[in-house]
């Protein structure tokens, strides 16, 4: 699951390890940003009708180099 996780938000958790967290706390600071980075990276949310529409988990706190990401794989579509 660790593996799973940094593939996705490998800055964000050198960042936490680099921060001094154990494991298991970067872990669980970033598993469920990892879900939802992972469904936005890969277009699922990229032509939507409208916001009722997105699933309840569809956002979670993310920062601007996280977003930067995002956008910049939209830009890519």
């Amino acid at each position: 699951h660790c593996l799973s996780v940094r593939a996705v938000c490998r800055r964000e958790i050198d960042c936490d390890l680099g921060n001094g967290y154990s494991w298991k706390i970067t872990f669980l600071r970033n598993y469920w940003k990892s879900k939802v980075k992972q469904e936005w990276l890969s277009g699922k949310y990229s032509n939507v009708p409208s916001q009722n529409s997105l699933p309840e988990k569809s956002m979670y706190p993310m920062d601007v180099d996280t977003w930067g990401e995002i956008l910049e794989a939209e830009l890519e579509r």
